[in-house]
């Protein structure tokens, strides 16, 4: 059975205790205190609530570890939960409910990439999303991916097989116009050629 390699914090003795006893007991989880080590895989912190102390700490972690992290925290509100994804949190349980089971559905689901937030938390971060998009992206022409509604256009054309003039007939530009737009995003989002634009598209979900 393949485990999953996690590294327990906490300022607490008794929060540290607890999480690792409840990890621990759990078979696919494989629990450490120390510190670094190339097999890292999740990173669980433990307090009481989500203070701008924890938030410095949070950051430490993720840049030290560069793994998720999963917040064991009781309270954390919507300003609080956009600072915690900053420091690559991608699930919070609540101490109340912080069981062996939901720590390890937490632990094995940020491994495979997943993230879980209770339905309040996710509320308010899809509000807070909408508002960025709403107020900031859209004035500017921008979608969430960091790409215009142009660009997606040219995107999905490229995707489906079409060349540089094709797209320009199709979308009414000039092919100096395509190539402009194509030639812009690549070296706004550090993308390396047409190929990879596509992918990032792809991945973004945008095309």
């Amino acid at each position: 059975m393949v485990r999953v390699h996690v590294v327990v914090r906490s300022a607490d003795p008794l929060t540290l205790a607890g999480l690792v006893g409840q990890l621990g007991a759990q078979p696919r989880i494989q629990v450490s205190t120390g510190g670094q080590t190339a097999a890292t895989e999740v990173v669980v912190v433990g307090a009481d609530r989500l203070t701008q102390e924890l938030v410095g700490e949070l950051r430490a972690a993720a840049a030290e570890f560069g793994a998720p992290v999963v917040l064991v925290a009781d309270g954390v509100t919507e300003g609080e939960l956009l600072a915690a994804v900053e420091c690559r949190v991608v699930a919070v349980v609540p101490r109340a409910s912080a069981t062996g089971g939901r720590l390890a559905h937490a632990v094995l689901t940020a491994a495979e990439g997943g993230g879980v937030l209770g339905p309040e938390l996710v509320g308010g971060l899809l509000k807070h999303l909408d508002r960025i998009q709403r107020d900031l992206l859209a004035p500017r022409g921008l979608t969430a991916s960091g790409l215009t509604t142009r660009e997606i256009h040219v995107l999905r054309l490229m995707a489906d097989g079409h060349d540089t003039a094709e797209i320009g007939v199709q979308l009414c530009y000039s092919e100096r116009m395509i190539k402009n737009v194509i030639h812009g995003l690549t070296r706004r989002l550090n993308l390396r050629n047409r190929s990879h634009a596509v992918a990032y598209a792809l991945r973004a979900g945008v095309i």
